[in-house]
């Protein structure tokens, strides 16, 4: 299963997406944390001193090894952030992605990448959604199955919307501080993920008592699925203290059991991936990937390629 993490910037969403990570690999779920988010800090949070090689870097590669033989694709230059696989491509299992060279080993036991920050070349001419392009292909390119999870920190905000990487997900956790700032990038997300269909669950984040409760239920509604309660035991995680998933509350600790819990609980529907794909790769190539390849992408969609094992139709 996928699970991305999303809210305001300072809502805890890397916090959270670590504990998560955590919590399902102590559960001994197989687990792929991915930094995607520009601030690049998940391997900090998660006690990485030395993070793998960014993604972001070594596109051209990964486009290669993506397009197999895929003859609609005819070279790693025509490939785009949104290209669909095809019969051809190379797809990815979940140990294909947790072996990776890409990734690192944590002291948990899972595996970590990350899309890497801005470079010196970047700065002042280059958009931070090329390095996310690297998870979006990958999760357009992986068959995921049951107990197999990959862990997403995204890009603060609504700027996820920026590409189709949002509807890559079984499942989207927004992480919401009790406040008015928090709940407004909430219905920001729900608003623009109610047309995709995507499915979105709301983690309350730094609750210090029932009022942050009884706010987070009016303003939330149904969508509230759990909250954190302040912790004493994160605040020393972030300060960079010992910390072990013991350490946590109990109610914390089963505010991560019920995320868990959620994720089990959806279907994996590979007719919605397969058609948002195709959508969001019409969309950019309309939009700027045909002028910019100077193709009409269009045609790297294969009509008889199967997602998931499931008719696209």
């Amino acid at each position: 299963m996928r699970v991305a993490f999303v809210g305001k910037g300072g809502s805890g969403k890397t916090t959270m997406s670590a504990l998560f990570a955590r919590y399902v690999a102590s559960q001994g779920g197989p687990v792929v944390a991915v930094d995607a988010d520009i601030n690049q800090h998940l391997a900090l949070v998660l006690g990485v001193e030395e993070p793998p090689e960014p993604l972001g870097s070594r596109l051209t590669e990964i486009k290669e090894l993506l397009r197999g033989d895929n003859p609609r694709i005819l070279s790693a230059q025509a490939m785009v952030k949104t290209t669909p696989p095809g019969r051809g491509s190379r797809l990815l299992s979940f140990k294909d992605l947790a072996t990776s060279e890409f990734a690192v080993t944590t002291s948990e036991g899972m595996r970590l990448m990350v899309t890497g920050p801005f470079s010196a070349d970047d700065l002042g001419v280059a958009c931070y959604h090329s390095k996310v392009g690297a998870v979006e292909l990958l999760l357009n390119h992986l068959v995921d199955g049951p107990g197999e999870y990959v862990v997403v920190d995204m890009t603060a905000g609504a700027d996820s919307f920026a590409s189709g990487l949002f509807t890559r997900f079984d499942l989207t956790f927004l992480v919401a501080e009790p406040t008015r700032q928090g709940v407004s990038v909430y219905r920001q997300y729900r608003d623009y993920a109610a047309d995709h269909d995507v499915p979105l669950a709301v983690i309350g984040n730094k609750v210090h008592g029932q009022s942050d409760v009884d706010f987070l239920h009016d303003q939330v509604g149904d969508d509230l699925l759990t909250w954190m309660d302040h912790s004493s035991a994160v605040r020393a995680m972030e300060q960079g203290r010992r910390f072990a998933l013991d350490d946590l509350e109990p109610a914390n600790t089963d505010a991560l059991a019920m995320l868990l819990k959620h994720l089990d609980a959806q279907t994996k529907d590979w007719v919605r991936f397969g058609r948002q794909a195709e959508e969001f790769h019409l969309r950019n190539a309309r939009s700027w990937a045909n002028a910019k390849t100077g193709l009409d992408l269009a045609d790297q969609i294969d009509p008889e390629f199967v997602y998931g094992g499931c008719p696209t139709t």
